[in-house]
């Protein structure tokens, strides 16, 4: 029997990266395929970010949001990490059979409050209906496009360079869980679904030769992204414990299902790395912004450990921060 699909082929850890290397990118081809928040394209005279992503989560309500704040905001986010300014979004709705109008008009009144805030059209889409019991009440595909006026947010990374987070992490994963095991004493903790275009707008408009690198840390959350920017190179991303901002909330809930918020999923943040001599200056600039009020410098680029991210205890320890190989939280976003 051959091997089959498993969950952890769509977490964004090792078991996806080398299903895309060994199956998908081996039939469409190397230079087609570009593994990046959104390929980087010229069209005419203009260049252009296009990203798609498709969003499955249950439940598809939750405490900050839902599967509607999710399809807009991930694809906008995506847009803005290359230094794109988001313009056009397409819908594609799956639908299952027996899904109340109810619930499908307040996930469109969510895209559509979404985007207006995010300041983007949505200007075509798709609908299909699947029978009763062959999805999961709703999915939805959005693409976007982006306009590129200035130099797309990829430049070398060097040993020195600070790495920087936009606020809290896990929050987006952590209340998920809370609410799928009824856990009473996080209350009041809520995702943090949020549009960060104008955020990093108002970043790169100010530092736009020091920011070097942005991603928003959805699935695998920052510890992942971190793996990224260093597999294969002869740099390391050091974080300090010390340093890393999480809601007391998030601590709880990864202390109970043995979750590192590192890992965790988030949806409204963005990891940015920066030339070390102007991180406190950017931390200011995200500060200004509801978005990033609790940015923090988290640690910085070296050589010690090539290839590898890891972590600096608040007990003086070092921790590697492997790359997961299965999904910790499934139907996350």
């Amino acid at each position: 029997m051959g091997k089959k699909i498993l969950p952890g082929h769509g977490s964004g850890g090792k078991l996806m990266n080398e299903m895309i290397d060994s199956v998908i990118r081996a039939r469409f081809g190397n230079e087609s395929v570009q593994l990046d928040d959104s390929a980087i394209l010229s069209v005419g005279g203009a260049k252009i970010a296009f990203t798609t992503d498709t969003f499955t989560i249950t439940p598809i309500f939750f405490p900050g949001g839902d599967i509607g704040t999710l399809a807009v905001n991930g694809t906008v986010n995506d847009l803005a990490v290359m230094g794109a300014t988001p313009l056009f979004l397409s819908c594609a709705l799956v639908l299952e059979e027996g899904l109340e109008f109810e619930d499908l008009e307040r996930v469109l009144d969510s895209m559509k409050s979404e985007a207006d805030r995010a300041g983007v059209a949505i200007v075509t889409g798709d609908t299909k209906v699947v029978p009763n019991g062959k999805a999961d009440r709703i999915f939805i595909n959005t693409s976007g496009i982006g306009l590129i006026e200035g130099l797309a947010q990829r430049r070398e990374i060097e040993p020195g360079d600070a790495i920087i987070v936009s606020g809290t992490i896990g929050d987006h994963g952590m209340s998920i869980m809370a609410l799928r095991n009824s856990l009473s004493f996080s209350r009041g903790l809520s995702s943090d679904c949020a549009p960060l275009n104008r955020m990093i707008r108002a970043v790169t408009d100010q530092f736009p030769k020091s920011v070097k690198f942005m991603r928003d840390p959805t699935r695998g959350g920052v510890a992942s992204v971190l793996n990224e920017i260093v597999k294969g190179r002869q740099i390391s991303a050091r974080l300090i414990e010390a340093n890393l901002p999480v809601r007391e909330e998030v601590r709880g809930v990864c202390g109970i299902l043995g979750i590192d918020p590192l890992y965790a999923a988030n949806e409204g943040k963005v990891v940015i790395i920066a030339r070390k001599t102007d991180a406190e200056e950017i931390i200011k600039v995200l500060k200004k912004t509801p978005e990033g009020r609790d940015a923090a410098v988290i640690g910085e680029i070296n050589r010690e450990f090539p290839g590898k991210a890891y972590i600096e205890t608040t007990v003086g320890g070092r921790r590697i921060l492997p790359l997961l190989t299965e999904e910790q939280l499934p139907r996350i976003c």
